[in-house]
């Protein structure tokens, strides 16, 4: 699938990082901005590391597919709702609640670059080898492969401090470390749960 907008796509939005003792990994996708309008999508992957992409329409399916790494894609009805600080989830057959709590460390270091900066391309190679050492499995550029590159330029952080849900009928459990690594892409979200505002740009390979 072509990239839209000659070659780059650009999602504004958060990206929460979620391990619960059942051994489900969910990466949660909430864009306010994006070539494809407002919209939500999940990332699942089951203990035995099946990877499935949970997306609301097939157009968006195509592109998160193309640029990531899955087993299954699923076109299904993706709707998110905030009550007070806790997001609630619903994906096909995923069920998925979890509470945003204060501002880290990382964030408040993160709200002090300014924001153009914070989002460019060029401002990611800097931040890159920094977030290697600081975030196991973290990177703020590279490939899944497709023929595309990532930028992430992360503007703040959050922790998750609790989490209840099912998938396909059956508990997540609790809340837990995003652990192992599920495999998307070329990065992991933190090990610890956490909500990441952020500009994430797409690009053809010999833009990056």
């Amino acid at each position: 699938m072509l990239l839209p907008d000659g070659g780059a796509a650009r999602f504004r939005g958060t990206i929460a990082g979620l391990g619960t003792t059942s051994g489900v990994r969910i990466v949660v996708g909430i864009w306010s901005d994006s070539p494809y309008g407002a919209f939500a999508d999940v990332m699942l992957a089951e203990p035995g590391g099946t990877r499935r992409l949970l997306a609301p329409t097939a157009e968006v399916a195509a592109f998160v597919a193309a640029t990531y790494l899955f087993d299954d894609v699923l076109v299904v009805p993706v709707e998110v709702r905030r009550v007070d600080e806790s997001i609630l989830v619903s994906a096909g057959e995923l069920e998925v609640a979890y509470r945003v709590a204060r501002r880290t460390p990382l964030g408040w270091a993160l709200r002090a670059v300014p924001a153009p900066v914070a989002t460019s391309v060029s401002w990611s190679r800097l931040t890159d080898p920094v977030a290697r050492s600081l975030l196991r499995g973290v990177r703020t550029r590279g490939s899944a492969g497709h023929g595309r590159r990532e930028v992430y330029g992360a503007t703040d952080h959050h922790g998750v401090t609790h989490l209840s849900g099912t998938w396909r009928g059956v508990d997540l459990g609790t809340l837990a470390r995003v652990s192992p690594d599920p495999g998307f892409g070329f990065a992991s979200t933190p090990e610890r749960p956490s909500v990441t505002t952020l500009v994430t740009t797409v690009l053809d390979r010999s833009e990056g």
